[in-house]
């Protein structure tokens, strides 16, 4: 993975930032009350509700952290301005795998850019590092867990 800034399309920086203010606002104040009705009940030690409270409270606190430092490194991409001749973050690919005949399409860029449409590779990732500045007929190769696999870039955009 890269160390640089997180690339994110203004979209999802935006729904990024709306998260973060949710959970930093409306969703502390909605585990405190579950806690607080948790401890009314009794012995916290066997107190199923309170300690199911405490394990949201924590992951909800992860998840303030995690997008807390995603959106101070975030640098706003535009991948409806990218050109359809090089593979850059942001940009959407169809690729396919040698000895397959099926089409892959996917989006290069964070995770945090997932969609119901599309799934994403990380350009930090073997995939995502291959395809980088490589453009359509253009044959990459990486490493995989099973072993080099090679893949056809078959177009860039939508």
């Amino acid at each position: 993975m890269t160390d640089g800034p997180t690339q994110l399309t203004l979209a999802t920086y935006e729904r990024l930032k709306a998260e973060h203010e949710d959970l930093t606002t409306r969703g502390r104040v909605e585990i405190a009350r579950a806690i607080e009705a948790a401890r009314a009940l009794g012995d916290l030690s066997e107190n199923g509700d309170y300690h199911a409270a405490k394990d949201s409270q924590g992951k909800m606190e992860a998840r303030i952290r995690q997008l807390a430092a995603t959106l101070k490194d975030a640098e706003i991409v535009d991948g409806a301005s990218l050109p359809d001749t090089v593979v850059a973050t942001g940009s959407t690919v169809s690729i396919r795998y040698e000895g397959d005949d099926e089409i892959e399409s996917f989006l290069v860029g964070s995770i945090e850019e997932r969609n119901e449409d599309l799934s994403v590779v990380s350009p930090g990732s073997p995939l995502g590092q291959a395809l980088l500045g490589r453009s359509p007929g253009d044959v990459v190769e990486y490493e995989a867990p099973g072993g080099t696999l090679r893949v056809e870039i078959m177009r860039i955009g939508s």
